[in-house]
């Protein structure tokens, strides 16, 4: 390999977050992003009877103060669809130290770009054809995402798996969208977004709880995961939208055996090593 100019070099260093990882087979995350090789990493495998029923999770009832956002933005970044989300909406409780507030950052989707996959994590090895992640801080320690991450109860991950069936009304007006952001780098304004939409029945408090990590680059620990134990509903026509988004700006140049086309956007489930689940329902 010929020698970089440090001018070269500076701008693929500048450029790593953004260049360096991807989902494709055989790309080593660990080489550039260190936490990635860490033992506490996440999606994991969650094998339902080995979880441990922990009736304390019931004791502060998990709380969503989520709020209406107004104006929210949209982004295909390249590896995922984003939803940025301004309203202070807030959760608590759980198996969250007391009296901190967690609060919601964005909305994230991996998909895979057939039904029988897609989910980051899977319950006993099966997997659902999408799964999305609201993204928190704690803001009762930090002053931002940026600011919590890695850090000791720093970010809180909640977890929905999705499953195809009826249409799901809540996220009609990010599918509505979707065809507007098909390239990297497109993102929309939609006037109102409501992040309640996402959770199942509030009633329904069935959820497992576990230590990892994010599960895209720079897979910092340090995160607590909650895993709701009932999936989502959407139509095939609204996965289908998701299905049509590009990874690419628009046109750019595609690699050979590379169909340009977002979706298998998951990580392969991490080894559990010595964590144990915890479930709030037996």
């Amino acid at each position: 390999m010929a020698d970089m100019s440090s001018e070269e070099a500076a701008d693929q260093s500048a450029g790593r977050d953004e260049l360096d990882w991807g989902y494709e087979e055989g790309v080593e995350w660990g080489l550039h992003f260190p936490a990635a090789n860490g033992e506490y990493q996440s999606p994991i495998n969650l094998n339902s009877r080995e979880a441990l029923y922990d009736s304390s999770l019931l004791e502060a009832t998990l709380t969503s103060n989520y709020l209406v956002c107004r104006d929210c933005e949209v982004i295909n970044d390249g590896h995922t669809v984003r939803i940025l989300l301004k309203s202070k909406s807030v959760v608590t409780g759980g198996p969250l130290p007391s009296d901190h507030e967690y609060e919601l950052h964005e909305v994230r989707f991996h998909w895979g770009k057939e039904n029988q996959r897609g989910s980051e994590h899977t319950v006993n090895f099966k997997a659902f054809p999408m799964e999305l992640h609201l993204l928190h801080w704690n803001s009762t320690l930090y002053n931002g995402v940026e600011e919590a991450l890695g850090k000791n109860n720093g970010v809180l991950i909640i977890a929905l798996f999705v499953q195809i069936g009826k249409e799901h009304l809540g996220l009609k007006a990010i599918t509505e969208v979707l065809q507007d952001l098909q390239y990297k780098g497109k993102s929309k304004i939609i006037p109102c977004f409501n992040p309640n939409s996402l959770l199942p029945d509030p009633l329904l408090r069935d959820y497992w709880v576990y230590q990892g990590s994010l599960t895209t680059p720079p897979c910092s620990e340090s995160v607590t995961w909650i895993l709701y134990r009932y999936p989502l509903t959407i139509s095939q026509i609204q996965i289908e939208e998701f299905r049509r988004l590009r990874s690419h700006v628009k046109g750019a140049e595609i690699l050979e055996g590379n169909d340009g086309m977002l979706g298998d956007n998951f990580r392969p489930t991490q080894p559990l090593s010595d964590r144990s689940v915890r479930a709030a329902f037996q």
